[in-house]
Order: structure tokens, then C-alpha cells, then sequence
């Protein structure tokens, strides 16, 4: 944050002025990044992407590193990771097996592979069958600035698809069973990873995608409807640290999508955040998340929908043939959060 500071600083003493407080929404003119500390710093949007710019030409001459590690977790391990490389000796001697459809799990900013949203995503889709479940490390995510770790995306995306890829072209594994699962900046990691695939990923599932520095504007620059086959979002602090328009073909807001119930004074919007990820793994566990059609996702967000249930169930490993639009998720405060049985 030190960097946009100084830029800010700059561009203060060019204009004059900066935005009012009043006058300032996030993801149109500006951003609040979030910091470490969990508090939250202003940026007007041209002096983000004015430094956007600059380090995106860094990044292109690779005169920084993107360190990306995947963890194989199958059956026959499903705690302890295999550590894997797009080599034919680190997958000939793995567990990886192409006759099973594979789950990749991207963490979002301050994570590692350790994280708790790992763990349970693919506890959940191992409670299921026979899946690999590949977990992606990717080091720049632990940046202490956010906006070094948005500098890190793109490029974090293209060495997942490259071990798809390889994957594919060298051991079968199937695009049409494929799912890239992202939460945050993660989400976006798996958009990416869905624009360089040598053919189309089947879903990306994007677990609250990140807003600061991201805009709805530039879909090329962030997961967009496009990058899969289909792509679903779980919106769960929209307008905050996620984006609250739509990023999926299927687009589902929980309570809302700005904040949820038991997230008691979540002023830094962490706990709503990171409800996507619970949600998800439970959704795939159990099935239970109950949704309400919406004619748009103003409607969502208002709880504008009627109370009648649709037959789509959130997070359904079925959605991909049947999903479009907006849809309100009602929940509970408690585990476990889905209300249908």
C-alpha cells in the first residue's frame, strides 16, 4: 500500500484534489484496498490503475517470480497432500488418476494450502467418490500488500492452466468434468486459468470474487461468465471485499450478498468474506442450499424475490445444465447454514 500512497501523494499534488468521501464507490471510481490489519485504504481509480499499469510492464519483463505449488489429495490421501509438478515422474508416481474427475481449489489473499477453505472443500467433494483433488499454493497471495498479490493473478492463472494442460494432453484428463474452484483473489486466479486452457473448462466455481482493484468493466481482467463452460458465484460481501454485480452465469446471493447472519460486528466484512468457502463445502456435502429465482440481482440483493423455492440448489454439481441468472439464498446464522433438508 506503501506504492499507491506515493502515487496518491503525486497525483494529489498534480490536481488538487481527491474524491470526497461521499462521492466514492467502490469498484466504479476507486477502491478500498484492504490492508493486513484488517483496516482499509482509499485509492481513486486512476491512480490504481496508473500503478496497475506500470507494474503489470515489471511483471511482463519477469523481473518478478510467481511461485505456484499443487497438492494431490485423493482417497487413498485425502489429509496429507502429494506434492506434484507438470513432469511425467512427479504424476507417474502420484495418485493421480485421469479416469476420475479433478477439483482444483485456489485460496484467496493472506492464504497458503494449509488454509481451513482447503481443507474443507475437498473433505467435501471426497465425502463424494473418487475425485482428484488438486490444492494450489500460490506464494505471491501472501504478499503484505494486496495489490502486489492482484499483480500476481494473471500470471498465477496461466501456471494452472499449464499444468491442466499437461494434464490433458498428456494423461487424459478430461476438460468436461473439470472444475476450478476460487475463492477472492483465488476466484479470479481461476478465470485466468480458464482463458488459457487448451480447450474450455467445464465450471468455475468463484467463491465471492475479490473486488478492490477489479472492475466490472474489464472482464478480460477478472472471472467473467465466459472462462468455462459455466461459471457460478457465490456472493456473500458484495460491495465490499466481493463484488455484488454479477460475475457468474449462475450468480447466488446468500441473505442478500453484502453480509451474513452470525457475522457479528464484521466491520472489516472477513467473516462474510469468507462464508462463501463454508457455504460451498457444504453445499457440496449436503445439498441444502435452497434458492429463490430473481428477475435481476437488485432483486436479489433486496430480497425482492417472493418466497417461492426454485428447483436449483446452490453449489449443485448439476447446475452447470440447468442454471442462469440471479438467484436469493436464504440461510441460517448457524451450521448448517443451507434451510432445505
Amino acid at each position: 500500500m506503501k506504492t499507491f500512497i506515493l502515487l496518491a501523494f503525486c497525483a494529489l499534488a498534480a490536481s488538487a484534489y481527491a474524491l470526497n468521501e461521499a462521492d466514492r464507490v467502490s469498484g466504479e471510481n476507486g477502491w478500498y484496498v484492504p490492508q493486513q490489519d484488517g483496516s482499509f485504504e482509499w485509492v481513486d481509480k486512476d491512480v490504481a490503475e496508473e500503478w496497475m499499469a506500470q507494474q503489470e510492464i515489471l511483471e511482463s519483463r519477469g523481473l518478478t517470480t510467481v511461485p505456484v505449488s499443487f497438492y494431490l489429495y485423493t482417497s487413498s490421501n485425502p489429509t496429507k497432500g502429494q506434492k506434484i509438478s507438470a513432469t511425467y515422474k512427479s504424476i507417474d508416481n502420484s495418485n493421480f488418476n485421469a479416469g476420475n474427475p479433478t477439483r482444483f481449489v485456489i485460496h484467496g489473499w493472506t492464504q497458503s494450502y494449509t488454509a481451513g477453505m482447503n481443507k474443507n472443500i475437498r473433505a467435501a467433494w471426497l465425502g463424494q467418490g473418487d475425485y482428484n483433488v488438486i490444492v494450489v499454493d500460490w506464494a505471491r497471495a501472501r504478499s503484505i500488500d494486496y495489490a502486489t498479490s492482484v499483480m500476481a493473478v494473471s500470471a498465477t492463472g496461466k501456471k494452472v492452466a499449464n499444468m491442466i494442460n499437461f494434464l490433458n494432453s498428456n494423461y487424459g484428463m478430461s476438460l468436461n468434468d473439470l472444475y476450478v474452484i476460487g475463492h477472492s483473489l483465488g476466484a479470479h486466479v481461476a478465470g485466468y486459468a480458464g482463458k488459457n486452457t487448451n480447450g474450455q473448462v467445464y465450471a468455475i466455481i468463484g467463491l465471492d470474487p475479490a473486488l478492490p482493484l477489479f472492475s466490472y468493466n474489464s472482464p478480460n481482467k477478472r472471472l467473467n461468465s465466459n472462462d468455462a463452460w459455466y461459471v457460478e458465484s457465490i456472493q456473500t460481501n458484495g460491495g465490499q471485499l466481493g463484488f455484488l454485480k454479477p460475475i457468474g452465469k449462475g450468480a447466488f446471493y446468500p441473505n442478500g450478498g453484502k453480509s451474513q447472519p452470525g457475522c457479528f460486528m464484521d466491520v472489516t466484512g472477513a467473516c462474510s468474506h469468507g462464508r462463501s468457502t463454508t457455504y460451498y463445502a457444504e453445499a457440496v456435502s449436503q445439498d441444502n442450499f435452497g434458492t429463490i429465482k430473481c428477475g435481476d440481482y437488485q432483486s436479489a440483493v433486496n430480497d425482492q424475490c417472493g418466497s417461492t423455492y426454485s428447483g436449483v440448489r446452490m453449489g449443485a454439481d448439476t447446475n452447470a445444465y440447468m442454471v442462469s441468472g440471479d438467484f436469493y439464498v436464504p440461510v441460517n446464522s448457524n451450521s448448517p447454514f443451507g434451510m432445505i433438508n
